[in-house]
């Protein structure tokens, strides 16, 4: 079993209908559980695989569980800024394209690898990718969720390139 204490590891998997996943880290003899109900508390719903999360880890009589998110580091992101641009056929350039605009999630769909978001004040759609979404550490979007997303024009209109969490966009 493995000790107490303050934890870096990457998330193994995080399932958002199971309420749970798992974090795995070098110098931990166990996988750690990490429940939902910590990721909410952190201000997140979800987070994608591979996301790198610096936890508090607590012994019970499960096992390993995390019990306090300290961190989420995406500074390393498997999905870099020029596959984003390949993967979404778009240019990123212009301060226009560095705002930050609050919305919120109209839908979002797993199994589709997308959905849209509205920016506020504006009534049109702004598409949102799967793989934006991991690039950013998060793993869906749940509708009416507030968020805040940076945009560029793509052959079909409005695309993020960019999406945070609302309560940590401030931090961005």
């Amino acid at each position: 079993m493995g000790k107490e204490g303050t934890v870096w590891g990457r998330v193994k998997w995080f399932d958002t209908a199971k309420g749970f996943g798992f974090i795995v880290a070098d110098d931990y003899e166990t996988d750690i559980l990490l429940h939902a109900n910590v990721l909410r508390a952190f201000g997140r719903n979800s987070i994608a695989g591979g996301a790198k999360i610096g936890v508090t880890v607590q012994q019970t009589d499960r096992g390993s569980q995390a019990a306090e998110i300290l961190n989420i580091d995406q500074s390393d992101s498997d999905v870099g800024m020029d596959k984003l641009r390949e993967l979404l056929g778009v240019t990123i350039t212009g301060p226009e394209d560095q705002t930050l605009h609050p919305a919120r999630v109209k839908w979002f769909d797993r199994g589709k690898g997308f959905g849209f978001v509205n920016v506020f004040g504006h009534p049109e759609d702004v598409f949102v990718h799967m793989e934006v979404l991991h690039s950013c550490g998060l793993a869906e979007l749940q509708p009416g969720e507030a968020v805040c997303i940076r945009t560029a024009t793509g052959p079909r209109g409005r695309m993020a390139w960019d999406i945070k969490v609302w309560d940590h966009a401030v931090d961005s």
